[in-house]
C-alpha cells in the first residue's frame, strides 16, 4: 500500500510562502494523477491542486495564480509551492496519490497563516 509522507508545513504571516513536499516509495510514480487537498477546521476536505500523468494542472479559483503543483518523478516527490498566503489558507494539507482512481492519503501537514 502506498503511504505518502508530507513535509514542509509551518506558520507564516500573510503574504509569505511555503513549499510542501510529498514523498512516496511507489513504482510508477507520476503515471497516475496526484493532488494536494486541504481541510480547515469544521470544513470539508477540498482540492487545491491536481497534476495529471501528462503534467496538466488544475487549480480552484481560490488558489489559482498563487499555488503551483509540480512533481519530480526521479525523486518520487510531489510539491506544492504556495505564495501570497492568506489567513484563509490555514488548514491541514494532504497529498493524494491516485491508483485506479482511489486516493492514497498522506498523514497531512499543518499550514497556519497569521494576519
Amino acid at each position: 500500500q502506498v503511504q505518502p509522507v508530507e513535509s514542509g508545513g509551518g506558520s507564516v504571516q500573510a503574504g509569505g510562502s511555503l513549499r510542501l513536499a510529498c514523498a512516496a516509495s511507489v513504482s510508477g510514480f507520476g503515471l497516475n494523477p496526484m493532488g494536494w487537498y486541504r481541510q480547515a477546521p469544521g470544513k470539508q476536505r477540498e482540492l487545491v491542486a491536481l497534476i495529471t500523468a501528462r503534467g496538466n494542472t488544475n487549480y480552484p479559483d481560490s488558489v489559482k495564480g498563487r499555488f503551483t503543483i509540480s512533481a519530480d518523478n526521479a525523486k518520487n516527490t510531489l510539491y506544492l509551492q504556495m505564495n501570497s498566503l492568506k489567513p484563509e489558507d490555514t488548514a491541514v494539507y494532504y497529498c493524494a496519490l491516485f491508483q485506479a482512481g482511489v486516493p492514497n492519503w498522506g498523514q497531512g501537514t499543518q499550514v497556519t497563516v497569521s494576519s
